[in-house]
């Protein structure tokens, strides 16, 4: 396999719609993945299975690697000249930081750190890698542009993502690495999560269990649909940033660029709650509750440097997106 793209966790729901992106426009693939228990790894594995089938699936290597192991990712890469590395593999959730943190210190820290020194020592071009919009916290400006201050995080979640971001920048500044950090606001669509809302406010509606809704329903959104998401990562890695006198976007003078990925357009959650209601067919039943710890009440992505520098702008509103979801959902469960 010649000039293989690394992809983090490639099992994973972004991740998954990356590797299949890059597959479609010819490119080959090194996939990895630890395929952990936090959710469903019989899913984790219908991904791979899915992208092994697709077009350009002989183009498509899947290693099982847990990349916060930096001697069992060196192993498993031995020999392999990794030019471009996308590092979307991660511990994700909010809440789930407020049960085991240290899943996150070893995920999110050391193995981000790994990816950075595996970059380094192949003489990467180019890694691109997960940050997150929870990162802004509780920031009462909106939209959130990529030169706010983000240094009040409200989760541990929220926390690693920033931290990575820093350790990503003294990369960028010590040894001149290029890289790409992107701030996805709320991705969904099919092959998602079930620990994200769609899939549970989709499954509880089927089986005519009570929806939670967190602060009363006063929660907006900015919900950025999964091929959208899986563009934009391709046109960040086509353009690596470059260091310059005048500040990359997030305010890096260094090879390092830090962009929102959003659809730039925060929805009522009470708004997709019916839209999705009308693609199940049925009425949820909603279960008002207070605020969760770690949470905040709206996103709101700012993407006019990303339209600028990458040329991309997502074009999949809720009202396709969410039935999309939905009617992924209903086959997925026929055939699982």
């Amino acid at each position: 396999m010649s000039n293989p793209i690394l992809v983090t966790g490639a099992a994973g729901f972004i991740g998954a719609a990356v590797a299949e992106a890059l597959l479609a426009r010819g490119d080959a693939v090194i996939g990895v993945d630890n395929c952990n228990d936090y959710y469903s790894v019989a899913l984790k594995r219908s991904r791979i299975a899915r992208i092994e089938a697709a077009e350009g699936g002989a183009r498509f290597d899947f290693r099982e690697v847990d990349f916060s192991r930096r001697d069992e990712l060196e192993h498993a890469l031995a020999g392999v000249d990794l030019k471009q590395i996308i590092h979307l593999g991660a511990q994700p959730g909010v809440r789930y930081s407020l049960q085991n943190p240290g899943a996150y210190a070893q995920a999110n820290l050391t193995g981000h750190l790994n990816i950075l020194e595996l970059a380094r020592g192949r003489g990467t071009e180019h890694l691109v890698y997960a940050s997150s919009s929870s990162v802004y916290g509780g920031n009462e400006k909106v939209p959130f542009s990529v030169e706010d201050a983000v240094d009040h995080p409200v989760s541990l979640y929220a926390a690693t993502k920033r931290a990575d971001e820093l350790m990503s920048e003294s990369y960028a500044h010590l040894y001149r690495l290029p890289q790409t950090g992107l701030r996805f606001f709320t991705v969904y669509g099919p092959w998602g999560r079930p620990d994200m809302m769609p899939w549970i406010f989709t499954s509880r509606i089927f089986r005519g269990e009570p929806i939670p809704v967190f602060n009363h329903g006063e929660m907006e959104r900015d919900f950025t649909y999964i091929d959208d998401i899986a563009q934009g990562v391709l046109a960040a890695l086509d353009r690596p940033p470059v260091a310059r006198a005048s500040a990359n976007p997030g305010g890096s003078k260094a090879p390092h660029a830090i962009y929102n990925l959003g659809n730039s357009r925060p929805e009522p959650l009470l708004k997709v709650i019916a839209i999705v209601e009308q693609a199940c067919g049925r009425k949820a039943t909603l279960e008002m509750l207070p605020m969760q710890m770690g949470d905040v009440p709206r996103t709101f992505a700012d993407i006019a440097e990303t339209e600028r520098d990458l040329g991309w702008r997502p074009t999949t509103p809720v009202e396709q997106g969410f039935p999309q979801f939905v009617r992924w959902f209903e086959e997925y469960h026929r055939l699982a």
